[in-house]
């Protein structure tokens, strides 16, 4: 069976742009009766349901087996089976349990992002009201098809992409489609074919939300080919990107799967030009296979990112791929929605004109505390019969309510009504009191096109009086009488009161009208003639969604660390801009501020002007983006990856999910976000709150410091040992250590001494610092001159004593367990040097991380019993040394501390001297 194709020239269209008649016989269909059954039959036949097609994808056994695609997993395989066929049991267990981890949580990843794709499936209406032949009837929202004429009523959700032919107050929550943050107004009248998706209010997409009003409309498309499956379709070809971390153990593991291979090939040739027998030289072979293999990095590394999960949550970033902690760290763009996650998605009021007077109003959101204030004196609102009058008709020409509950206020309603009542509050006037006093007997709905709502009430003094509100261009229409500053009638000053309304538009405030009449005679039921003419104008009220406190100190953070910070939303232009200024974006990279209060905006539109090789110059200079489509958002997000950042991208909605799945970081809210949109993310903010990606980003630096920090520590352990067994192959004579005492170095110091460091504390400068380069290899060229330095005195350290030992005539467990220890000692001491991998321990605090002191007791315990007891000389091959021993090793221990103790010292001089 065909599927609908939306590139097909005959389906494709501008619907918007045609008029209802146009629409109708495009579709072939009847704008009153609609389809017949027989018709409704034939093309569900012939287009398929109204259904999004489930994406083919590798089957389970395939998806689990790619996850042991990694040299790094062969490199563990190959340990595991060494240490399996040697009969080490415990040990190959391990090792093989960390490898089956790992690929089950990469499992788990993958299959997040398929459900992500399916779960918008879920967002399809399931029944839908359908006439046919004239009849109404409910049926299976699968079985629409093109040309379906089908009702819409308050609570249903859209089930297919509609063009709208008759609408009665339609509003319709779509916000998960496009980022619009209330609920658009509908009307059916044709629009200019360049309109935006965002303003295309003639249409209805799928699965958005009626929220009030009743319309009927005519289909124009279905699954795949409605918006809904277009965003399907981009998720699934949104690129799955590997972290910063995960490319460069990728690229490190394949340089040391080729080097151990090499090195221990050269062993085995060695031995055979010594003439040693096949099986000394093959144990030597392996011995340093198994010494060069970090065998407790990946474990280290996911303990690791766990414990940085667990520090992320407790700052309301919660983790949902283990990847993406250290990701955060080296983010260099985050790409944020605006409301919700920069502002605090409660509509406020800021400024009221009134009487010919300005008035600014304090507090923000939902709760009633602020003061209003004029000339920036605080000032009795009772006293300003103007402003009293204005916020009067504001609470009253209203149908939303305040509520309290746990100390949190909300609104239900309209968000803009909700405002009204809450800057009425903030005046003193306690709106049940208010309608008590002013008992509303009719009202007037709003229609979007009318362009206004109004409401009678009665007063025992006044009367019955008219309140209205609406835009203000539709409200001054209806005025012949404005009011002066005492609450009384006076000429109307249009031009000034347009003035003002357009200082407040500028600044991004969304305006309103207010005005009020006298009802005639004894109306009992508002009309519209009633209100057509001879209103008294009250005033202008202006209000936004403002920014979060905390929001506008994280992006300062963000920016002062170097991370770029941009808007992304599907708001307008001007209302982007305004917030953009208020929480410290910039105008944009190489450009100078023309208005030190607007940035920039490029809108959705503009940007469709940009081809592919532009766009990545735009992306970069640009802060605020308005307007978005999906596509424009994972084109956008490319772009800046095409240039080499780390992008962490947020969003809540269906219309985010594909940049999400694109980003290195998707994002996505706690609160308000889509099903879909989680599931599509790497992370999630439990108070969709920015100041939360700010505290992940620093927490994932933290972590990622401290993976470096390890793997710095881990890696001369692996080369001293490697070198130990180098060197015993070349000289000959007894192994200095063997493979299963290698495995026990191994493990136990990754366990007990080195995973300490994942509780290291924040580095004072942390958020100072600029972004990591995700080319920059895993350890610098100072840190790789360190490891080699490391390695060859543990082993220079471990040869020589083994080898005394020797020439003492000690037994080989004796002079093994020396071997063993100047490692594990070694290690220890060098684990102090690692805490700071540029400053010296006292720097960040001897005892300012207790786990390194547990860790290193806990270690003393377990080789205590390695050395002298029974059982463990039996499994291991070791023996009982004296204290002359001890006092040898931990020597050469403390060597190590002071030499890279002093070369810390000695490159820290030259940067200094460089600085100057």
């Amino acid at each position: 069976m065909s599927r609908p194709d939306r590139n097909d020239p005959e389906r494709a269209g501008e619907w918007h742009a045609l008029g209802a008649t146009d629409a109708a016989t495009r579709l072939g269909t009847d704008a009153s009766r609609g389809l017949s059954s027989d018709d409704a039959s034939a093309r569900l036949e012939r287009d398929g349901p109204n259904d999004i097609t489930r994406r083919v994808s590798a089957g389970p056994l395939k998806r689990l087996l790619l996850q042991f695609h990694s040299a790094l997993i062969y490199i563990l395989l190959v340990a595991g089976a060494i240490t399996l066929a040697l009969g080490e049991w415990l040990d190959g267990g391990v090792i093989l349990a960390v490898v089956v981890v790992n690929a089950a949580i990469g499992f788990a990843q993958e299959s997040r992002a398929l459900k992500a794709i399916n779960s918008l499936r879920m967002q399809m209406s399931e029944r839908a009201l359908v006439i046919r032949a004239g009849k109404r009837v409910r049926v299976d929202a699968r079985q629409l098809v093109r040309g379906d004429l089908v009702a819409l009523e308050a609570g249903d959700r859209v089930p297919a992409d509609l063009r709208l032919l008759e609408v009665n107050d339609l509003q319709i929550d779509e916000s998960a489609l496009t980022g619009e943050s209330v609920p658009v107004a509908k009307s059916a009248d044709p629009l200019a074919e360049s309109t935006e998706l965002a303003d295309r209010v003639n249409m209805a997409y799928s699965s958005a939300l009626v929220t009030r009003g009743r319309a009927t409309g005519l289909v124009v498309a279905t699954g795949d080919a409605s918006e809904i499956g277009r965003i399907s379709e981009l998720i699934g070809s949104a690129d799955q990107i590997a972290t910063p971390l995960t490319r460069t153990i990728a690229r490190f593991s394949t340089l040391l799967m080729w080097a151990i291979l090499g090195v221990a090939a050269l062993v085995f040739v060695m031995g055979l030009l010594r003439d040693q027998s096949v099986y000394d030289t093959f144990l030597g072979a392996v011995a340093l296979a198994v010494a060069a293999i970090p065998e407790g990095l990946p474990a280290a590394i996911t303990i690791m990112l766990a414990i940085g999960v667990s520090r992320m949550a407790k700052r309301k970033a919660l983790i949902r791929k283990l990847p993406a902690v250290e990701a955060l760290g080296s983010t260099s763009v985050i790409c944020s929605d605006k409301t919700g996650t920069l502002t605090k998605n409660e509509m406020t009021v800021e400024r009221v004109y009134a009487g010919g007077a300005r008035y600014s109003v304090s507090g923000a959101g939902y709760e009633p505390r602020g003061e209003i204030s004029r000339d920036g004196a605080a000032i009795d609102p009772d006293e300003h019969r103007a402003l009293r009058e204005c916020l009067v008709c504001a609470a009253l020409c209203n149908d939303s309510s305040m509520r309290e509950s746990d100390g949190r206020w909300s609104v239900e309603g309209d968000p803009t009504e909700g405002a009204l009542v809450v800057v009425g509050a903030k005046a003193g006037l306690e709106p049940e009191s208010l309608r008590e006093d002013r008992t509303r007997l009719s009202a007037i709905a709003f229609e979007s096109d009318r362009q206004y709502m109004a409401t009678l009430h009665e007063h025992d003094a006044e009367g019955r009086v008219v309140y209205l509100k609406g835009a203000l261009e539709r409200v001054l229409d209806m005025c012949e009488r404005g009011t002066d500053s005492s609450g009384e009638p006076t000429d109307l000053d249009a031009d000034a009161i347009r003035d003002e309304a357009e200082r407040m538009a500028r600044d991004g405030l969304r305006v309103l009208a207010f005005a009020t009449g006298d009802a005639t005679g004894d109306t009992e039921r508002l009309r519209e003639e009633h209100v057509e003419k001879g209103l008294r104008f009250l005033g202008v009220i202006g209000m936004m969604d403002p920014p979060r406190p905390e929001a506008i100190d994280a992006v300062k953070i963000c920016r002062d660390a170097g991370i770029a910070v941009k808007m992304i939303t599907g708001d307008h232009a001007t209302t982007a801009a305004s917030i953009a200024a208020k929480i410290g974006l910039g105008p944009g990279k190489h450009k100078e501020r023309a208005d030190d209060d607007q940035p920039e905006v490029v809108t959705g539109s503009a940007m469709s002007k940009v081809d592919d090789d532009d766009l990545p110059a735009l992306a970069d200079e640009t802060t605020v983006f308005a307007r978005m489509t999906p596509e424009q958002k994972i084109r956008l997000v490319r772009a800046l990856q095409s240039l080499g950042y780390v992008v962490a991208m947020t969003g809540d909605g269906v219309n985010d999910a594909p940049a999400l799945r694109q980003a290195d970081i998707g994002v996505a809210m706690g609160i308000t976000g889509t099903e879909v949109a989680k599931d599509a993310s790497d992370m999630v903010l439990a108070d969709d709150n920015f100041a939360s990606i700010e505290a992940a980003v620093e927490e994932g630096r933290t972590v990622y410091d401290n993976l470096t920090k390890f793997i710095a520590w881990t890696l001369p352990t692996n080369g001293g040992e490697a070198l130990i067994v180098l060197t015993g192959v070349a000289i000959g004579g007894v192994l200095p250590i063997t493979p299963v005492q290698v495995l026990y170095v191994n493990m136990t110091c990754a366990i007990l001494i080195g995973l300490p460091l994942a509780f290291e504390p924040q580095e004072r400068d942390i958020m100072s610092r600029p972004p990591r380069d995700p080319s920059d290899p895993l350890l610098s060229r100072a840190l790789l001159m360190r490891t080699g330095l490391v390695s060859i005195l543990i082993a220079g350290g471990a040869y020589t004593l083994f080898k005394l030992a020797i020439l003492a005539d000690r037994d080989a467990g004796e002079a093994r367990s020396i071997t063993v220890s100047v490692v594990i000692a070694c290690e220890a001491a060098y684990l102090f040097n690692c805490r700071s991998l540029t400053h010296s321990v006292l720097h960040v605090g001897l005892f300012s991380n207790r786990y390194v002191w547990v860790g290193l007791g806990a270690m003393a315990l377990v080789h205590g019993a390695y050395i002298y007891t029974p059982a463990m000389n039996r499994l291991f091959g070791s023996a009982p040394i004296g204290l002359a021993d001890w006092a040898m090793i931990l020597g050469v221990a403390a060597g190590v501390f002071a030499i890279v103790g002093f070369e810390k010292w000695v490159r820290r001089s030259f940067a200094a001297r460089r600085a100057r």
